[in-house]
């Protein structure tokens, strides 16, 4: 499945969860909801999936994305009123720092669903934790 397949893919099952609950509930929820629709639509997934950050070489601590999805893909999610810099700013983060070439930052918390694609352009392909990324 291409990386464009994925992340429409999960566009809609964040879609089917917003137009389901509306705005106005906890962060939790929604990733609850959406780990279920992930599972309906045949994607796999892991959540929380904890990675180490490292500092020229240095693990400093470590990080867990919200889902890493289809080992491909990192998402993030919000649930705010509006999304702010800081908040798509984390998601390029993320991508970095687990050597992905993309990235879903989506927020649940607006009127309408908000979706914020993001890309990694230091990507190198490197990560032996993910080798199939392509």
């Amino acid at each position: 499945m291409t990386l464009d397949e994925i992340t429409y893919k999960i566009n809609g099952c964040a879609m089917k969860v917003h137009n389901t609950l509306g705005n106005g509930f906890q962060e939790v929820i929604y990733q609850r909801c959406l780990a279920i629709e992930l599972e309906r639509a045949g994607l796999g997934f892991a959540r929380e999936q904890e990675h180490a950050i490292y500092y020229e070489g240095i693990n400093v601590g470590s990080r867990r994305a919200d889902f890493v999805v289809e080992g491909k893909v990192i998402v993030e999610l919000k649930a705010l009123v509006n999304l702010e810099d800081v908040h798509l700013a984390q998601a390029k983060n993320y991508v970095v720092a687990y050597d992905f070439p993309i990235g879903l930052l989506i927020n649940f918390g607006a009127n309408s669903l908000q979706f914020k694609k993001v890309f990694n352009k230091k990507y190198q392909g490197n990560n032996p934790a993910n080798p199939n990324i392509k």
